[in-house]
């Protein structure tokens, strides 16, 4: 039936947008680089020790356990407390375990060994049992008064040692870093108490769903702390995102806050980590070897050798995260790395005035200082480029002042360089460097090395020769047209300053081809994608600032075709990354509209039409983008803003993404065409649903039959009321909600069995049908539980209740989540407490429960129907004006309507 009411077209059009999201959603769950993450594995068994907190303590918080991190010889020593090492505490995340701490609790474990725990790391973990607090953020207050009792709980523990630390480093993997920063929104919680916060996939700007009120305020709470008290912040904080790979939290969301006064803070992505250089997943960047190896390295460097704890300097915490997490120059970090450098001993001087040059050196080569004479140089070119592949943490570029063939002492430039997966690289800007008549590279011996040979190069060029524009593809290209670049073989570094490509909404296929002529060495080029303005680079290794930059190093002895085309999937796939949270609104939004399109039929027409039929015929965005957008652009007033504000209403969304850069040209038309794809099969889903439940139920129980009185009021339903309302008030409100939902499709399921039932065993003439229901609707008696139901009317009553029950469905979906909790913490709390579906539930019981015995015949003649039908309209505005990014508003534009219908039934 459901099927039969939609043309081919419509059909056809459905397929294709189905077609399209499903694009998108391979694009964001598949359409990136395979994980290249080495798994970290512990040398010893792992052992969780708990820590036993006052009975005060674990009373309050029966759900919540602290536990030590060992292994091995390590683990039993430790049994006995106090302990001497340096507490860093792990905070899992969503739905995170405490053993998640064991991939870098066992590398710090294994650096210290290395150095006979000179210093050592004791890592803590907390259990937060698991839960759901991305889903539901009811908890995220609790979790962080909790924290702040082990800190004092791990800092007790080392009471009596002479290396007492006072502090502890804090290390939050997802909502764990967040709970970490809302610790000084605490009223008597003191800063000193964290030295140090590393977060690891956290979404600090905003929450990922906002299916509750308490995650969004508890976001506002924290996040407007941070930026009122910056000035009085002292705690530096590393944010670390996973990158592309990780789908649950986009990279934008990591960043923290730029604050003015405040710049204790960075935020770099896993792919552009030094020593690093992979994306990782919402998981794996907790056990990713390679990032977990860069963050113990910076540990042991923050090391103060005084206090035998993390440093207190300010300066040096920064340094060094800058250094590991930044830009590393391929050198051992210190604090007050020495600028001069002497150039002693027995090598050999060889000047070079050419303006490439290229060394290699063999297993027998020794080692030769290669002097480069700046005087001519500077007359002809603006920049020098020089790279190598011995990849030491030994000086090997310096500058010479004043010299003419050698020099005794030079300014080690080696701080200036950066570490690239095969290469260290330097580029200097000759003019900042007036004061240097030669440039040094120095070529150690490989004498008896593993190395077979060693590949050294340098040039010097004009910054506007290698500097190529490259102006991106228009987005309505469709991948069809393409731009080139030839990059000639002549240099070793190119920039492509990829023009007009700033829009998050952008997503091009770049492809590199290259020419090389025959050469005995191993030829390899690394194609570095450079953000400016924010730390997301991404690099990419091939064997033979406002723009972002493709910066290529690359061999003077091949050719570079570089090709750049639009990529419609992965256009898609940002429409899904960036706003696919959104869609349960616009999916709501135009089953609004075709609610209201059938009560309006059933006022005007007097009977249903179909919801395939309707949802055609009303949902069109241009009923609801050109409010929205209006309303956007009179907020721009004062005028209209200090009404707006005047009548308490809240901020629109629209504002808000724009304030995130998240506002695109027709996302919203591309939402609305997706959510009314949605709403179409989650509408036929839910037809074929209860007609395969109404035919289980004909062969379970007897043959229904069609009811002769409709009574809304039955004896028993104020009893199953009051029931569903206790079960709300004293267990979870998501409970009472679905008791109630399902109590509702139990009434359409026997409802459609008795129609079924009826015409199976009555055929009737249409046309006599036809003539009594006419009479029926024009001769009503004023009672309504005198009605009698037809076939007609029961077929009616379906259609609406389909409608209805596609609606609630999208309700009790976005409940679920405190559900979930609720469900998985019942040993410990039987009441949700608190409760965002609660004051929902007292609401939406009575209307559900009036709505599964209201039938059309006794709504049709109500002189309430008119106005009932006009509110879904301005409803399905508002859900897309304030639902879009707050998707616990949904279900309150929901419940309106649908009171309204029920009313309906007595007045």
């Amino acid at each position: 039936m459901f099927l039969h009411s939609v043309n081919l077209c419509n059909l056809a059009f459905y397929v294709f947008m189905v077609l399209l999201a499903t694009l998108g959603l391979w694009d964001v769950f598949f359409g990136f680089e395979e994980n290249k993450c080495s798994m970290s594995y512990m040398f010893e068994y792992p052992e969780y020790q708990k820590i036993e907190l006052p009975k005060k303590l674990t009373k309050r918080y029966p759900a919540y356990e602290l536990y030590l991190y060992g292994e091995g010889s390590y683990a039993e020593e430790h049994k006995i407390l106090p302990l001497t090492g340096i507490p860093v505490l792990f905070l899992p995340g969503n739905a995170g375990s405490y053993k998640q701490v064991r991939s870098i609790g066992s590398i710090a474990l294994r650096k210290a060994e290395d150095i006979d725990f000179k210093y050592h790391f004791d890592f803590f973990s907390v259990n937060f049992n698991e839960e759901l607090v991305a889903l539901y953020g009811g908890s995220l207050q609790k979790q962080t008064k909790f924290v702040h009792e082990c800190i004092k709980a791990i800092l007790k523990l080392y009471k009596g040692q002479e290396f007492a630390p006072t502090s502890v480093a804090i290390i939050g993997h997802s909502m764990g870093g967040l709970v970490a920063r809302a610790l000084l929104t605490l009223k008597n919680f003191k800063q000193d108490l964290i030295n140090l916060l590393v977060t690891q996939a956290t979404p600090h700007v905003a929450p990922v769903m906002p299916l509750d009120r308490f995650i969004t305020e508890f976001y506002m709470t924290v996040n407007n702390y941070w930026i009122l008290n910056a000035q009085h912040i002292n705690l530096t904080t590393l944010s670390v995102a996973g990158g592309f790979r990780d789908y649950q939290v986009r990279s934008g969301l990591t960043f923290l806050p730029k604050l003015s006064h405040h710049t204790s803070a960075l935020s770099v992505v896993s792919s552009a980590v030094p020593k690093t250089w992979v994306s990782t997943d919402h998981l794996s960047i907790v056990w990713c070897k390679q990032l977990q190896l860069t963050t113990i390295r910076a540990f042991f460097d923050l090391i103060d050798a005084d206090t035998k704890q993390i440093t207190q300097k300010y300066k040096k915490k920064l340094s060094v995260l800058t250094h590991h997490f930044i830009r590393h120059p391929a050198k051992h970090f210190e604090e007050s790395p020495s600028i001069i450098a002497d150039l002693t001993g027995t090598s050999m001087w060889v000047p070079v005035k050419v303006s490439r040059w290229t060394y290699v050196a063999y297993n027998e080569s020794d080692k030769i200082y290669f002097t480069f004479p700046l005087a001519n140089h500077r007359k002809i070119y603006s920049h020098v480029y020089c790279q190598s592949t011995m990849l030491d943490s030994n000086s090997w570029i310096f500058g010479c002042v004043n010299s003419t063939s050698m020099c005794r002492q030079g300014v080690d430039l080696s701080w200036k360089a950066e570490l690239l997966p095969t290469i260290k690289s330097l580029t200097l800007r000759l003019q900042d460097y007036p004061y240097l008549s030669h440039i040094v590279v120095f070529v150690p011996s490989v004498h008896g090395n593993i190395l077979r040979f060693l590949l050294e190069y340098c040039e010097f060029f004009k910054k506007e020769l290698r500097s190529i524009p490259l102006p991106v593809t228009h987005l309505f290209s469709f991948g069809l047209s393409s731009r080139k670049a030839i990059l000639n073989a002549n240099g070793l570094y190119y920039t492509l300053e990829l023009q007009n490509f700033a829009q998050i909404y952008q997503a091009f296929k770049v492809n590199v081809v290259s020419k090389c002529s025959g050469s005995k060495e191993e030829i390899t080029s690394i194609y570095k994608l450079h953000v400016p303005w924010s730390y997301e680079d991404s690099l990419t290794i091939a064997q033979v600032p406002h723009v972002a930059l493709l910066k290529m190093y690359t061999s003077s002895e091949c050719q570079y075709e570089v090709t750049i085309k639009t990529s419609f999937p992965q256009i898609l796939g940002q429409v899904v990354r960036f706003h696919g949270g959104a869609l349960p609104a616009y999916v709501v939004s135009s089953i609004l509209l075709a609610y209201g399109g059938q009560l309006y039929s059933l006022f005007s027409t007097g009977y249903c039409i179909e919801y395939s039929t309707i949802l055609d015929k009303e949902a069109k965005p241009y009923k609801v983008d050109p409010f929205v957008i209006m309303t956007k652009f009179l907020l721009g007033y004062k005028w209209f803003k200090d009404l707006w504000d005047a009548v308490l209403l809240p901020e629109l969304d629209a504002i808000f993404l724009t304030s995130q850069s998240m506002c695109f040209p027709l996302v919203s038309l591309i939402l609305f065409l997706f959510g009314t794809c949605t709403a179409y099969w989650t509408g036929l889903l839910s037809s074929t649903c209860v007609q395969l439940l109404s035919s289980l139920w004909l062969a379970l129980k007897r043959p229904a039959e069609l009811p002769k009185d409709i009574k809304v009021i039955s004896p028993d339903l104020p009893i199953m009321i009051v029931a569903f309302l206790i079960v709300s008030w004293t267990t979870c409100g998501a409970l009472a909600i679905l008791l109630s939902y399902l109590y509702y499709v139990f009434k359409v399921v026997h409802l459609q069995a008795s129609l079924m039932t009826f015409r199976n065993n009555q055929p009737v003439n249409p046309k006599h049908s036809r003539r009594s229901e006419k009479k029926s609707n024009h001769h009503k008696d004023s009672s309504v539980q005198s009605l009698r139901l037809s076939a007609n009317d029961a077929e009616d009553s379906l259609r609406m209740h389909g409608t209805v029950i596609n609606l609630l469905a999208w309700v009790v979906l976005l409940s679920m989540p405190s559900l979930i909790y609720w469900l998985k913490n019942l040993r410990y709390y039987f009441k949700l407490n608190p409760d965002p579906c609660k004051p929902l539930a007292f609401l939406l019981i009575p209307a559900m429960a009036i709505l599964g015995n209201t039938h059309t015949v006794s709504v049709k003649s109500s002189k309430l129907l008119k106005t009932a039908s006009q509110f879904p309209l301005p409803l399905a505005v508002g859900v897309i004006a304030f639902g879009s990014t707050h998707l616990y508003r949904v279900p309150c534009f929901v419940i309106i309507p649908l009171l309204f219908h029920a009313l309906c039934n007595f007045m």
